[in-house]
């Protein structure tokens, strides 16, 4: 990464996407992340990555230029896995925004795991430290450490909506989220999505830990990938040359995602029930982590990443999305 990238991201502290509001683009819903605008008569969604930055589901803050950082990460991406199965992209216009087709959602996130690890509640590593052994039907083995590599992938799937809950594929069936036979290749494609990013990111000096997929169906019942993949948002990069060493000395692995921030929070005293312990984001943390973001992007796909010259992100949209107003 540039030396002169955090004082380059100084000038977008005041202009952050925190959100859109633009006319004539369909109904709006607004994501954790993203800004969405469906269009049911063209049958696409205009996916606007806004610089929003969450964690424990709580909205904390805006990072610079984070949303084009996750968009052209994501694009990226998605060329690079499109043989292994359909993807949702229909253009993409912008360098925040991702014009996709309009999918059947399936109702369940889809997380694959390689490492035991996480602090969020439904982490495998918080749920391991607990005591859990079953763990959304895969059987864990005793005697592991935090951070310690699994001998194979595992696949743990969690519900869709304010809270996230952890599933198997037994619940999944009975709550009628998906079929046997769906789930299947729903599995089978996450598996070769993971296995396809490891390499990929593993020609890069990274260790490409743990990921959620979202996948529906488009109208002729293909399946599909939506959403975004493996971007810093919703995988976690370790740095491969020093993870070994920095694991047996018992220290946390050199971070390029945002459990960088979730860790961050917890060494401020941060608890999740109590604001009071809520740490103030500050304008240096903010400028850090929109760092960090871009480290991770231009790690990951080889290229330079481009600081607009404008700040003014908002006017940028608005003029590249003309052509797509419903």
């Amino acid at each position: 990464m540039n030396t002169k990238t955090p004082t380059a991201l100084e000038p977008f502290l005041e202009t952050t996407l925190e959100t859109t509001d633009f006319d004539n683009l369909g109904v709006r819903y607004r994501g954790k992340v993203r800004d969405v605008y469906f269009q049911e008569a063209q049958k696409r969604r205009i996916l606007i990555a806004t610089d929003r930055q969450s964690a424990f589901d709580i909205s904390w803050t805006t990072i610079p230029l984070k949303g084009q950082v996750l968009n052209q990460i994501s694009q990226w991406w998605f060329n690079q896995i499109s043989d292994i199965m359909a993807t949702q992209v229909i253009a993409t216009p912008d360098p925040n925004v991702m014009v996709v087709k309009d999918l059947k959602m399936v109702p369940v996130e889809i997380v694959v795991r390689s490492y035991l690890t996480g602090s969020s509640k439904t982490a495998v590593w918080t749920n391991y430290n607990e005591g859990v052994r079953e763990y959304c039907g895969n059987t864990l083995p005793e005697g592991m450490v935090k951070n310690q590599k699994f001998d194979d992938i595992i696949v743990t799937p969690t519900t869709k909506g304010e809270d996230d809950e952890l599933i198997d594929a037994n619940g999944i069936f009975e709550k009628n989220l998906a079929t046997p036979e769906q789930w299947a290749e729903i599995e089978e494609k996450a598996f070769a999505l993971f296995r396809r990013g490891q390499d990929l990111a593993a020609q890069r000096g990274l260790i490409l830990v743990d990921t959620k997929y979202e996948m529906g169906y488009d109208e002729n019942g293909v399946l599909t990938i939506a959403d975004e993949v493996h971007t810093p948002d919703s995988s976690r990069y370790w740095v491969q040359d020093t993870y070994q060493e920095r694991f047996e000395a018992g220290l946390e692995p050199e971070s390029l995602d945002k459990e960088f921030f979730r860790l961050w929070l917890r060494n401020e005293g941060f608890e999740y029930g109590d604001k009071s312990t809520w740490p103030q984001i500050t304008d240096e943390v903010r400028v850090m982590l929109g760092a960090k973001y871009i480290e991770l992007f231009e790690k990951v796909t080889g290229g330079t990443f481009s600081i607009p010259e404008d700040p003014d992100l908002p006017a940028r949209i608005r003029k590249n999305l003309a052509e797509y107003q419903a």
